[in-house]
Parts: structure tokens; C-alpha cells; sequence
């Protein structure tokens, strides 16, 4: 059942974590500690009175731009493409924002998000999405680009799972589209198939208010084995996701357990983090985000994803103010979440027409308003 408030608590829930995590995403633990206390940072670290959010958040509204494109041309030309060709422009974008000044030159752009000055910034993008997105070669998993397995394929594909709420897609047809988003740049096993098995947790969590995140774990888990029975690495996978499971469970304290899943640089320790995260402190948003970003490792990718996994399931209107307050481009972020949601009306031959919607997924010279 579609609901806005799942929409809405998934991209501000992952933002949060993001925002939350980037502030001590180099740091060591000694140094997180040392500088925050024994609980480590549980508060934004404003700039400019902003929580600043990083790549994570930048990509996963490119991702969500360029699902919005491929169904805009394909409700308005009767013909499209995959959707993962859609996302891929969109990322060239982002690769813009990141490379070049803003305003771009006047050319034709695949996603209105270069209109805003905000996403321009540089925040520790990741070198495998900029050297692969730089290249002109578009990966696939039947085509990979190269065998990286980093995070930031997982990372960036949670409007994937809430945009197919209550649409005619079969699970795996969903999950597949996760994995070759990912797969675009990032090429090993273990880099997209993280990244199909997130799409999968969010879009059960989205499609059903009965759901309980255990469940939606434990589906993922077995939807990857039937999705990807003969990937090299799937058993590892498979493993590690278990094992997080078991470690939510146990009496081991949250850092150790963090220890023993990995750091998150990588897909599969990123998501294995998440998972222990929002399974453990389900009923508590704030001690989930708060766990998943104070350790060595990658804490605005390992945030983000566990923001993803926990706002979907509790909602934007149960998550904390103190995560809302703040939060860089927080509106930004609102309406894109409303965009999944509501999902382009117009046809190629109906009578309704938006001008906005218009001016965003066909012209692309929205907004004037963050322009600004």
C-alpha cells in the first residue's frame, strides 16, 4: 500500500544517517570518541547551521530523478528504455556537479537536479562512481565495468525499492533493476548484489505496513540466492547477511558486533551493518543512527542505509525532529520523495497536463525556486 510517509521517511531517514555519519566518516574510533564522548557524535555537527549530507544522498536523488525521466518519456513518447539506461544519464549529471561549476552551460541535461547550486558541492564523492561515470562506458552485470565492490552502488539505490509500490513489477524485476543501477559502476558481485537485496528490504517495508523489518531481511536474503544462484560470491553474501542477523540477537555490544561485520566500504559490510543496525534498535531511530556511523569505517554510507532501512519502516512523521531540523536541502529531498510518490499523470494522448512536471522531467529548467 502506497504510502507518502514511508516515501518521505526513507529519503530523510537515509539523508539523516548520511549527515550524521559524515562528519566522522574519516575519523578513527579513538578520535570519534575522544571528540564527541563515550556515545560518540548523537547530534548534527552544523555548518553554516546545516547538517551537511555527502555523495550518498547527492547520487540516491539522481537515482530517483532518472526513474522519474525514464517513465516520463515512456507514459509521454509510448516507448522507453530500461530504466537502469534513465538512471545512468542521470548520474552523468551528478558527474557534472561534480566536475564543473555551477549554472552549467545551456545544453540539454537528463536531470532538473543540476539546476541546484546546493548539489554542486564536493563531499568526498568516491572514486570508483567518478572514474567509472568519467569513462562514457556504461556498466551492466552482464558487462561489468570493473570489479569494484565498494559501497557506493548500495548506497545510492533506496528510491528504486519505494518507486514500485503498487506498480505491475514482480519482485525480482525490481530487485534486478537495484543491482544494475549498482552494476552501472560498480562491477564485482558482491557490488550489486547488496545493492538488489536494500531495493528488495525497501520495497517490501513500502508495499506492506504489516512488514517487520526481520521479515523483509530475511526475504532479501532468500530472494538474492534465487535472483543470483550462480554469482561467484553469493554464498559470502548469504553469510554475512546471517550473520547479522544473528549478531541483532545476541549480547555482543553494538561496536563489537560492528567489528565483526566489517567497516562498510564495501557493499556487502555497508548492508550488513545496516541490517544488524535497524534489526537491533528498530523501535528506536536515533540509537540505530547513532550505532551505525560511530565505529572506523564508513559511517555516512553505513548511516545512510540504515536511515534508508529504518525511515521506510517507521515513517517521516515518527522520525525525530532532531533529525529533520537542519538537515541541508531537507525540502529538496521532501519533494523528490513526493515525485516517487505521486509519479507522473500526464499520457501522450490524455487531456492532463502539469507544468511544474513539465518543466522537471521534459524541459528540465526546474526550479527557479532553489535557484535562488
Amino acid at each position: 500500500m502506497r504510502s507518502l510517509d514511508k516515501f518521505r521517511g526513507c529519503l530523510i531517514g537515509g539523508a539523516a544517517g548520511d549527515a550524521l555519519g559524515y562528519e566522522v566518516e574519516f575519523r578513527s574510533e579513538a578520535s570519534i570518541f575522544q571528540n564527541f564522548g563515550d556515545r560518540g557524535i548523537t547530534e548534527y555537527a552544523l555548518q553554516g547551521g546545516l547538517a551537511r549530507i555527502s555523495d550518498d544522498t547527492q547520487m540516491t536523488l539522481f537515482t530517483a530523478t532518472g526513474l522519474l525521466l525514464g517513465t516520463t518519456r515512456g507514459m509521454n513518447r509510448g516507448i522507453m528504455a530500461p530504466y537502469p539506461e534513465y538512471i545512468a544519464l542521470s548520474y552523468g549529471d551528478w558527474l557534472k556537479t561534480q566536475t564543473l561549476r555551477y549554472p552549467l552551460a545551456e545544453e540539454y541535461h537528463y536531470s532538473w537536479l543540476v539546476n541546484v547550486p546546493g548539489l554542486f558541492a564536493r563531499r568526498a564523492p568516491g572514486g570508483t562512481c567518478l572514474n567509472a561515470l568519467a569513462s562514457g562506458k556504461t556498466g551492466s552485470i552482464d558487462d561489468p565495468i570493473n570489479t569494484s565492490k565498494g559501497c557506493g552502488g548500495v548506497m545510492r539505490v533506496a528510491p528504486i525499492g519505494l518507486y514500485f509500490t503498487d506498480r505491475h513489477s514482480s519482485s525480482p524485476e525490481i530487485d534486478r533493476i537495484g543491482a544494475e543501477a549498482a552494476a552501472i559502476t560498480h562491477g564485482h558481485d558482491l557490488g550489486y548484489i547488496p545493492a538488489a537485496a536494500l531495493v528488495h528490504i525497501i520495497h517490501r517495508l513500502a508495499q506492506d505496513p504489516e512488514e517487520t523489518v526481520d521479515g523483509a531481511v530475511r526475504s532479501a536474503i532468500a530472494a538474492m540466492n534465487e535472483l543470483f544462484p550462480g554469482s561467484p560470491h553469493i554464498a559470502d553474501f548469504t553469510d554475512l547477511m546471517e550473520l547479522a542477523v544473528t549478531l541483532a540477537g545476541s549480547d555482543k555490544t553494538d561496536l563489537e558486533a560492528i567489528h565483526i561485520l566489517g567497516e562498510g566500504w564495501v557493499a556487502e559490510e555497508t548492508l550488513a551493518i545496516a541490517i544488524f543496525c535497524a534489526l537491533r534498535h528498530q523501535d528506536d531511530f536515533d540509537a540505530a543512527l547513532i550505532a551505525a556511523v560511530n565505529h572506523n569505517g564508513d559511517s555516512d554510507s553505513t548511516g545512510a542505509v540504515t536511515g534508508n532501512i529504518l525511515g521506510t519502516y517507521i515513517g517521516y512523521d515518527n522520525l525525530p525532529d532532531k533529525y529533520k531540523n537542519h538537515l541541508e536541502l531537507h525540502d529538496l529531498i521532501l519533494e523528490i520523495a513526493d515525485d516517487l510518490y505521486n509519479d507522473c499523470r500526464m499520457t501522450e494522448y490524455g487531456d492532463y497536463y502539469d507544468e511544474v512536471w513539465v518543466r522537471k522531467y521534459i524541459k528540465m529548467t526546474y526550479p527557479d525556486l532553489y535557484c535562488k
